[in-house]
């Protein structure tokens, strides 16, 4: 098992934090009780409270929680019906189909994830305030720190529900009302702004640092709020989105890793790209659900799992296929795949191809499955080629990338699945690899693309994003376009919640794809409706426009 220093922060506080995971309300219990002699005395009790607040991000590895609405309404992820299994009342159907609305259970489980984590910052400010003001200075540095974690939670509440309670005071017992996006921005970019230039906030890269707050992720999630500023206040902050990206690549912490798979591989704690992670372990610090939430049962005996997976997330077809260039690489049931039996998912490579192939297809599980005996796996409960369960992939398991309906009788076979990180052969149903928050290559994409909206032949924006290209062994762009900039983001950052938001930005989020075959109309599903619960359970909260 793995050692990590960050496991002494964020283990400890894990049972608290996943108690506060299924809070629902802003509304917690007042301790008004809390004194600055009452708690803290020690650096250890320092520590595992300030754990407390990094426990919550285990939350972000789940099925139905904040990365899967990011996911789900996007064009990289579908979940299909397959047969009785992945109806759930209809409410995934309703993310790809964007006719999501304000009782989808998913957005209230996002809620209580975000506001959890607030909530739980909010309380160890106030008691560290509490020992700061009794004199101990111990207690700064971490007050300076947990603004930063909360900022971050703040910044995917403005993202997804844009109208949303702006609550700093733990120590408030009334129901908040709803601050605009405009305030919850202007918020988040002024606790940002002061973190990065308050020197307790650490600037080292380095064990102590792992999985913490530091300048570096601090300025990184400043870059991404400023890349979308427009989206979020109708006014553009390209230069600034570009100068807090060029001041983490002049830092020099952090480089592009020479595979772009050990970023997500089992022990991914090495990795120069890693900004920011929440450090998962399948036995003490548990939720990365992911072998569960995408593998095919039989999926089982290819990976010698503990568990049987759950066969649910899928790849959808186009977005899998803005990897290839299909012209280069054919094959007789779309390109690359091609149903070769020597085919191995785990390699980025096609044997008898010709052309470039991105070494990014390590994104994906896609083709036969092979057990570690050498033999193909096989699907248990195929039932024939027929007409109500019209699957063509026969007994033996094999992903294809084409998916035949969004429901009700999906293949159970269809769609490539998610592959990013790496399987553990014998690994259970939590993984251990940490979960990648923040990461260097999108600075340089996010750079590149503000510099690409200042001018449009901006030669370093062309650069950078070429820098990319060249670490995922395709061939460079002569010049950058709106297309294959987003085209890019795509596939670099693939089930790394910035699809959704990167659709928005570049106007084709409301367009068809996948089976939404018609785009979004009046409603503006760019904004996630404030869940139903939230507003029955407070009357000082406003729905979002075009839901009810």
């Amino acid at each position: 098992m793995r050692k990590r220093n960050i496991g002494k922060i964020s283990m400890i506080g894990l049972g608290i934090a996943f108690l506060t995971l299924s809070c629902t309300k802003l509304d917690e219990k007042v301790y008004s009780d809390v004194t600055a002699d009452s708690f803290f005395k020690t650096n250890d009790e320092f520590i595992a409270s300030l754990g407390q607040a990094y426990a919550n991000f285990g939350g972000i590895g789940n099925h139905s929680n904040l990365w899967s609405i990011q996911e789900l309404t996007s064009d990289e992820l579908v979940i299909t019906t397959k047969g009785g299994d992945w109806f759930d009342g209809g409410v995934l159907q309703q993310l790809h189909l964007h006719s999501y609305t304000s009782d989808n259970g998913f957005f209230n489980n996002a809620w209580g994830f975000m506001y959890g984590g607030v909530n739980t910052c909010n309380r160890l400010i106030s008691q560290f305030e509490g020992l700061k003001a009794a004199g101990n200075k111990d207690a700064i540095p971490l007050i300076t720190e947990l603004r930063g974690v909360r900022a971050l939670w703040y910044y995917w509440i403005l993202d997804s529900f844009g109208n949303a309670p702006l609550v700093i005071d733990f120590k408030s017992s009334e129901p908040p009302a709803a601050a605009t996006r405009k305030q919850i921005y202007d918020y988040v970019e002024s606790e940002l702004s002061a973190i990065i230039a308050d020197p307790n906030l650490p600037s080292a890269k380095d064990a102590s640092t792992y999985g913490r707050m530091t300048k570096w992720a601090a300025l990184a999630i400043r870059a991404k709020l400023y890349l979308n500023a427009q989206v979020y206040t109708g006014t553009p902050q390209w230069q600034k989105a570009a100068d807090d990206a060029k001041a983490i690549i002049d830092g020099g912490k952090y480089s592009l890793e020479l595979k772009y798979s050990d970023n997500f591989a089992v022990n991914n704690t090495a990795s120069n790209e890693n900004i920011f992670v929440y450090p998962y372990d399948k036995v003490f610090g548990q939720g990365f659900n992911w072998p569960m939430m995408t593998l095919h049962y039989a999926s089982q005996d290819v990976f010698k799992l503990t568990q049987q997976p759950w066969n649910g997330y899928q790849v959808v077809e186009e977005f899998y296929n803005s990897y290839i260039d299909p012209t280069k690489n054919p094959g007789p049931q779309g390109p690359v795949w091609s149903g070769l039996a020597n085919f191995d998912p785990k390699k980025p490579t096609i044997p008898n191809s010709t052309g470039t192939i991105d070494s990014r297809l390590s994104n994906f599980l896609v083709g036969p499955q092979i057990k570690p005996d050498g033999a193909q796996a096989t699907d248990p409960g195929f039932e024939g080629a027929t007409a109500k369960q019209p699957d063509p992939d026969g007994t033996l398991l094999n992903f294809t990338p084409k998916i035949n309906q969004l429901g009700p009788d999906g293949w159970r076979q269809g769609g490539a699945r998610i592959g990013k990180y790496a399987y553990e052969i014998g690994g259970t149903n939590n993984m251990s690899n940490d979960f990648v928050i923040l990461r260097y290559s999108d600075v340089l994409l996010i750079r590149a693309e503000a510099l690409w909206r200042i001018s449009n032949v901006s030669a370093e924006a062309l650069a950078l994003v070429n820098q990319v290209r060249d670490r995922a062994k395709v061939t460079p762009y002569p010049s950058l376009t709106a297309d294959n900039l987003l085209a890019e983001r795509g596939r670099e950052m693939f089930a790394e919640m910035t699809r959704r938001q990167d659709m928005i930005r570049f106007g084709t989020f409301a367009s068809k794809y996948g089976f939404k075959t018609a785009p979004d109309g009046s409603t503006n599903f760019s904004l996630f409706p404030i869940p139903k619960q939230q507003l029955d359970a407070n009357k000082k909260l406003v729905q979002n426009p075009g839901y009810n």
